[in-house]
């Protein structure tokens, strides 16, 4: 009997996880386990090894992350255990399993002084803990597992979870005005693309009609913009009357600073994969009709 090859996502109650659940059944060539944090916290590292003794994936998405940006401030010792050490874990037990390991990480690894898009072995140079950490995740995977694929995304929205878009769309609702920084620049991202890049990539490999390509990636969805000019967006297709106010990042201050350009160059991903990249807008109103038709 054909055993299906069997793929273990962490972080299954989060956005990409969500999404990823979502596209599970057009890969039915696969079993999926989906893990969230009760099921299986990646900081527990001796549950993780039982887990993949019990269950011997093939594959290993890693969607499990410390992501409040701002508390990891306060929070150091907990990010870099879930952010950094527990990704080495993973990485080192797939690599006893034999299972190939996908890490998820992010354009925060970078300063945000560039001035075009980053490539894949630009300088990293975090300015807050939670890019820090991240950062250390990608240093254990790499040395624990070279074998891992890492790919670096930014500006990630879904209709699971809490997101910018999402966070938009109340406040639209709620108030007359609001006020959006305009002196960030980056690419949003919609979770149900990324989820659809992961599983082409993995069940290409399984097919054999590409090999696996370890390594650092990036992925975003295609175009350059504001967090105003998102904001912007969001308000015309959901044809919000609330008025959006540009201001400089100086006037919202928070814990975590933030890089003011967060562009990453998403060459390296279509030539290897060839990975086709979906314009943010038609995305965005992809994922902002779901949101709408879910309430």
């Amino acid at each position: 009997m054909n055993l299906k090859p069997k793929i273990l996502v962490t972080g299954g109650n989060g956005q990409l996880g969500k999404e990823l659940q979502e596209l599970s059944p057009d890969y039915s060539q696969f079993e999926f386990f989906f893990l969230t944090r009760e099921d299986m916290p990646i900081d527990q590292f001796e549950l993780v090894r039982n887990y993949f003794h019990t269950l011997k994936p093939a594959y290993c998405v890693n969607c499990a992350a410390y992501t409040a940006v701002d508390r990891a401030e306060s929070d150091k010792d907990l990010a870099f255990q879930i952010n950094g050490e527990a990704v080495g874990v993973l990485a080192a037990v797939c690599k006893e399993h034999n299972a190939k390991f996908i890490h998820i990480s992010t354009d925060y690894v970078f300063n945000g002084e560039g001035t075009y898009p980053y490539t894949e072995n630009f300088p990293t140079d975090p300015i807050n803990v939670y890019g820090a950490s991240k950062l250390e995740g990608e240093r254990e995977a790499a040395q624990l597992n070279p074998a891992s694929m890492i790919i670096r995304t930014s500006w990630v929205y879904s209709s699971f979870g809490k997101n910018f878009v999402k966070t938009m769309i109340r406040l639209m609702n709620e108030k007359d005005e609001i006020k959006v920084v305009n002196d960030q620049i980056g690419s949003p991202t919609y979770a149900a693309d990324i989820a659809e890049v992961i599983l082409k990539i993995i069940a290409n490999c399984q097919s054999k009609s590409s090999s696996w390509k370890p390594g650092l990636y990036n992925f975003t969805n295609e175009g350059i913009l504001s967090w105003y000019e998102f904001a912007l967006a969001i308000k015309e297709i959901t044809g919000s009357p609330c008025d959006i106010r540009p201001i400089p990042t100086s006037e919202y201050p928070t814990p975590a600073k933030r890089p003011a350009y967060s562009v990453l160059d998403k060459t390296k991903i279509q030539e290897n994969f060839g990975i086709q990249l979906k314009d943010w807008k038609e995305s965005l109103a992809i994922c902002i009709e779901k949101i709408v038709k879910d309430k």
